[in-house]
């Protein structure tokens, strides 16, 4: 399967973006993926899972036998219903729920829903995130910066706590940092911080949970091809996304799944508190 997709100008006006406007699609997963039950049985939650790499990383998990729960946004309805239509393709169960979690009582509703459903939670993947670009740090709202924070950092604090009632040993949690958060970034100032926040929680929180032997890791992508990209950059912008990386292209959501996949199985069972960087090959501080 051929991932070198060129990307042409394109924006979407309102954010969270949509995949199903995308053009070309991202690709999710590679037609030659063959799951070998890493995760047979197993109930893991995703937040952002109806595209992008949320996606890729739920249809990844169904064809190493997860069933699977999804919290979107209300407006991403579409996509999510074709997230879950790829997962139950696989012979997987798939809940979705519609919300916005940067509201508390969302957020213990949906856990609640899971697990009335499910009884428990074995993986929890904290990956919704949004970002709005300003070249100038002093346009960055208070409204922006609270909203950013909200979504980014808080949720997952509050989703957290309350999946760890439903989780127990040798279940885990992986967490989407971002290569913006070991290099910075000029126009995502709000956006990196949160992501250095996110990972210095997965390596503090997997100190805190290693005596219950729920392990915590983290996924630092690069640029990769989803609705986010297009509905927050320019046209030219997106026309040019990825190119600075060594490998001289934007990377795929099929190209990042698999690390989760990695994290969640038991092939990681003596990694926690650590961050995968998949990102085109920028060398990073990690």
């Amino acid at each position: 399967m051929n991932l070198e997709l060129e990307t042409p100008p394109q924006h979407q006006n309102e954010q969270p973006g949509l995949e199903h406007e995308m053009h070309p699609q991202p690709i999710y997963i590679r037609e030659e993926y063959v799951g070998s039950g890493k995760l047979q049985d197993k109930i893991a939650l995703i937040t952002g899972g109806d595209s992008g790499i949320g996606r890729a990383v739920a249809v990844h998990f169904a064809h190493e036998g997860a069933d699977l729960a999804i919290i979107h946004h209300p407006r991403e309805v579409e996509d999510a219903q074709k997230t879950k239509a790829l997962v139950e393709a696989t012979g997987r169960r798939c809940l979705l729920i519609a919300g916005d979690l940067r509201n508390p009582a969302f957020i213990r509703q949906a856990v609640d829903q899971v697990v009335s459903v499910y009884h428990h939670i074995n993986i929890l993947v904290n990956n919704a995130a949004n970002h709005v670009e300003q070249q100038e740090f002093t346009d960055i709202t208070d409204q922006q910066l609270i909203e950013t924070f909200e979504l980014n950092i808080l949720a997952i604090f509050r989703l957290t706590k309350q999946a760890l009632a439903h989780m127990g040993a040798y279940d885990c949690i992986i967490n989407t940092t971002s290569v913006v958060s070991y290099r910075g970034s000029k126009a995502l100032i709000d956006y990196a911080s949160t992501k250095g926040a996110v990972t210095a929680f997965t390596r503090s929180l997997s100190q805190h949970l290693v005596e219950r032997n729920i392990r915590v890791n983290a996924v630092a992508p690069g640029p990769i091809w989803t609705p986010l990209i297009v509905s927050t950059k320019t046209e030219k912008e997106v026309a040019e996304f990825g190119k600075d990386t060594p490998l001289e292209r934007v990377g795929q959501p099929a190209e990042v799944a698999p690390a989760y996949v990695f994290l969640a199985s038991e092939d990681a069972s003596y990694i926690t508190g650590q961050v995968m960087h998949v990102n085109g090959g920028e060398v990073v501080n990690s």
